[in-house]
């Protein structure tokens, strides 16, 4: 058994075991859209119960469930790891079969394989090898894995909506962070716009109001608020982003167009709300006279996934680059301009959370040609279970505790 910080074992990882499981995982596939992650539970689940984890499943829609893998112990908070289970769509200029993985030059090649296979793979093996090892938490370890993340979300929401089975004091994300410690990030939002105004003949504009010339307006009002979000950045994460989409209306050259859309995309700082910046929007746009006279602006949030930001003095993020360095990994603790389910585990649940995982989300992900070192995962491996033990093993046990929204009636533990 390979020692720890914290003093305590876990049971030998095999590398050619996590390679497996990583490429069954990978075959397994869950494009989405196309709601089909259900055979990448299916990979999950019966690897965690050949090891004898605990398991549950929760269907967010049919065909598309939420699954909880635990490895049991005592009644204290424990740690929460947090995956998906769908991956982008498989798209353009793949040299092999996506969804049939090979091994070459020390990497896993396959869509999925860096986002995020590899890390459910490094969270599953490092929870059976405490497991073997018999060692003793003080609270139980979760792999929550939800589905629909790369889309609108409906994985995550259903946890919120449904409560988690026990009490956690550490959340961690297990997409590809280069093994990078990410202790903040960025969340984002879609709003969309409805603008209605009256048709005409072309000949005779003034008889109508045209629907257009407001959205554009609006967004001449979206790039002044851009200016003035970019004039404060943060260090780690940069600042808020406008950026319009998508761009709809008219019905012909030779009308004044009576309906516009706009398709935006609003990425969110930690704590932004965007119901507020909604209405703040709403505000600008009756401030500069574009409603009225025959003009209607209605918008609507569409999509919303929270930032988050953990205090860079917090014993997550020392557990977790001391893991990492016992793994003999040199990280660094940084933020993440991208997004990720992991805001509404910080803020609905109130659960302090990092980001941390294998794989190169910039050069990889959502690519062709997708890949994943195998040496990141199997340090990933050691890193998550020497955490684990860190924050809740013997002489371990570092207090992570923050507000926890109640758990539902019958799920309290």
């Amino acid at each position: 058994m390979a020692a720890t910080a914290a003093g305590t074992a876990i049971a030998p990882i095999d590398p050619a075991e996590l390679t497996a499981l990583t490429i069954e995982l990978v075959n397994a596939g869950g494009e989405n859209p196309g709601g089909t992650e259900q055979a990448t539970v299916d990979v999950l689940v019966a690897a965690a119960r050949r090891r004898g984890l605990q398991v549950t499943t929760r269907e967010v829609a049919p065909g598309r469930p939420n699954v909880f893998i635990t490895l049991p112990g005592g009644d204290g908070e424990g740690v929460l790891f947090l995956g998906h289970s769908d991956v982008v769509p498989v798209g353009d200029g793949w040299e092999r079969e996506p969804f049939d993985a090979h091994v070459a030059d020390g990497r896993i090649f396959g869509r999925g394989a860096t986002d995020m296979k590899g890390g459910l793979a490094a969270v599953l093996t490092a929870m059976a090898s405490l497991h073997d090892a018999g060692t003793q938490l003080a609270g139980p370890v979760t792999l929550a894995c939800t589905v629909d993340e790369e889309e609108t979300g409906a994985g995550i929401r259903a946890v919120v909506a449904d409560g988690l089975e026990h009490r956690y004091s550490a959340c961690v994300v297990a997409e590809p962070t280069d093994l990078e410690t990410v202790i903040a990030c960025r969340g984002d939002s879609y709003l969309e716009i409805e603008v209605t105004g009256r048709a005409a003949h072309s000949g005779r504009p003034s008889d109508g109001r045209n629907a257009i010339d407001a959205a554009v307006r609006i967004c001449n009002l979206v790039t002044t608020d851009q200016e003035r979000l970019s004039a404060d950045p943060d260090p780690l994460l940069g600042y808020a982003t406008w950026n319009v989409g998508m761009v709809s209306g008219g019905r012909g050259t030779s009308m004044v167009a009576p309906e516009a859309h706009l398709w935006l995309d609003r990425r969110l700082m930690p704590g932004e709300d965007t119901g507020r910046i909604r209405e703040h929007l709403m505000e600008q746009i009756a401030a500069a006279g574009i409603t009225g006279d025959g003009i209607d602006v209605e918008a609507r949030t569409t999509m919303e996934m929270p930032g988050f930001r953990t205090d860079r003095d917090h014993p997550l993020v020392a557990a977790a680059t001391a893991s990492l360095a016992a793994a003999g990994v040199e990280t660094r603790v940084t933020g993440w301009s991208a997004s990720c389910d992991g805001g509404f585990i910080s803020r609905d649940f109130g659960i302090p959370t990092i980001v941390l995982g294998p794989g190169e989300l910039n050069e990889q992900a959502h690519q062709p040609n997708e890949s994943v070192r195998l040496s990141e995962i199997e340090a990933a491996t050691h890193a998550y279970a020497m955490l684990v033990i860190t924050l809740l093993g013997p002489g371990g046990g570092a207090s992570c505790s923050a507000r926890q929204a109640p758990l539902p009636e019958g799920e309290r533990s």
